[in-house]
């Protein structure tokens, strides 16, 4: 399928500098089809002197006048002409007639897209003339400020160069705006607009006053104040920001008209986001409180896990050692993985960074000073939620360390590797080692027990009641031993 960034990316005729111009556009020109009432196409050039429609833009404050994707299509006869002429011209340009699109009457204007005197292509705007029928102010406001941004095309201005946007919810033309002069004085707001100000405690009538001071009026002294608020309330640049006041909180948005003597005036956007906000601030108390949740589940584990280390170094049986060792080795596995959850919004973890560690921490804590087992990895096991993570994880590492501790007695080294295939929620994981044998590892099928056998537990109950899968333990063709898990994720991804 055609889109934007693919003819952009294979134009031969751009550069870099060219592409990202383009991008910025399409990325800012909804502006100027809300503000116009009006469809937009941009028209690239393309070979043999074809022209193709790179990018189209709806408005979002009328009715569409094309209800088909346009993108990828041709440009041929008069809107061709018409097209050729605004390049070579490198102006402004329009039919001398309306044309009919389906059942509506169009009339097209054509502004050619300049970069440093380069000519990229064409906007072409497409303006249903239904809408100018019975206009009245909010609508001719409006039209004259889309007019402003859309002669700013050919002149290199618009999209802005140094355009600075922080706010996550920028306002919308259908949001409110308002019209200012050179020097920063209302012409004009839009009833949502002037509600967006109500809120924050104005009650004066904004024309004719200065945005500027209406904006400062609201501000108390020891108030924060955000450093983009000044040029934004005076439209000097093309910036966002916020102001705060009455418990309210309103969305701002620059958009400063040049022409060919420098800044003639501005447009300003604004939203009230009153509610956005405050559940933000929601979001965010609950995200403290789970975080502290978190810590307080991590602590506890580190405290049991402390606690069996303790008691494993007072008691004089090796055999409970031993169990009380194995004991805290899968609690701080559980506090792994719980640790690296807490650290995702989602509750989904990356598991082959989980895993890495775990079974690293795992080798570590069963072999010997003098023993090197090396651990490789083919396939990823992927992002994975906390359902899964746990058991699985649980499972692996019982299976290294079954392999560490039966596998490899009386080795220096060996080798483990970790297979993993993975298509939906069908996982297939095949660990395998080069260790003494098969029937060092395993007893009737199952894991090899070193004591009370809660490992082969672990491992069979995980996989065959929880995954609903297979364990199958058979010899390795070069020696070793070679375990095949099948089974069926819960939560997958």
């Amino acid at each position: 399928m055609v889109d934007f960034s693919h003819l952009v990316a294979n134009n031969p005729d751009f550069n870099d500098a060219d592409r990202e111009w383009l991008h910025h556009l399409v990325a800012d020109w909804q502006v100027i089809a809300d503000l116009s009432f009006a469809d937009l196409l941009l028209v690239l050039p393309g070979a043999n002197g074809r022209y193709i429609v790179a990018g189209q833009c709806r408005p979002s404050t009328v009715m569409s006048v094309r209800f088909e994707d346009m993108v990828g299509s041709t440009i041929e006869g008069e809107d061709a002409r018409a097209i050729s002429k605004a390049m070579t011209e490198q102006k402004i340009s329009r039919l001398d007639h309306y044309r009919a699109v389906g059942n509506t009457t169009v009339c097209d204007v054509y502004a050619p897209v300049r970069r440093e005197g380069k000519v990229l292509g064409v906007v072409v705007r497409e303006t249903n003339m239904a809408t100018r029928m019975l206009n009245g102010r909010y609508e001719s406001e409006s039209i004259a400020a889309g007019k402003n941004l859309f002669e700013m095309i050919p002149a290199g201005t618009f999209p802005y160069r140094d355009a600075i946007l922080n706010q996550r919810h920028n306002a919308r033309v259908s949001d409110g705006f308002i019209v200012l002069s050179e020097d920063g004085i209302v012409e004009y707001a839009s009833p949502n607009a002037i509600s967006c100000f109500r809120r924050l405690g104005s009650v004066d009538v904004m024309e004719g006053q200065s945005l500027s001071q209406i904006g400062t009026s609201l501000i108390h002294e020891n108030d924060m104040l955000p450093e983009t608020l000044p040029l934004v309330l005076a439209g000097k640049a093309a910036v966002d920001s916020e102001i705060n006041a009455n418990r309210s909180t309103v969305s701002l948005r620059s958009l400063p008209f040049f022409g060919p003597h420098g800044r003639t005036g501005a447009v300003v956007l604004c939203r009230d986001v009153t509610e956005v906000r405050r559940r933000e601030k929601e979001l965010e108390t609950k995200d403290a409180a789970i975080a502290e949740i978190h810590h307080r589940v991590k602590n506890n584990l580190q405290a049991v896990s402390a606690l069996l280390r303790l008691q494993a170094r007072r008691t004089k049986s090796p055999e409970v050692k031993s169990e009380l060792e194995e004991a805290m080795r899968r609690v701080e596995t559980i506090a792994v993985v719980h640790e690296g959850l807490s650290q995702t919004a989602d509750e989904i973890v990356d598991f082959d960074k989980v895993i890495a560690d775990l079974l690293r921490m795992s080798v570590d804590l069963a072999t010997s000073k003098d023993q090197h087992i090396r651990i490789s990895y083919l396939g990823k096991f992927g992002m994975m939620p906390a359902q899964d993570a746990t058991p699985l994880s649980l499972v692996l590492t019982e299976l290294v360390t079954n392999a560490v501790e039966h596998g490899f007695q009386g080795r220096t080294e060996g080798n483990v590797w970790i297979s993993v295939g993975r298509g939906g929620s069908s996982l297939n994981i095949v660990v395998e080692d080069d260790g003494i044998g098969y029937m060092s590892e395993s007893d009737q099928g199952m894991a090899r027990s070193n004591g009370s056998g809660l490992g082969t537990q672990i491992i069979n109950t995980f996989v065959k009641n929880d995954f609903g899968g297979s364990v199958r333990w058979e010899p390795r063709r070069d020696g070793g031993t070679r375990v095949v898990l099948d089974m069926k994720l819960r939560a997958a991804q």
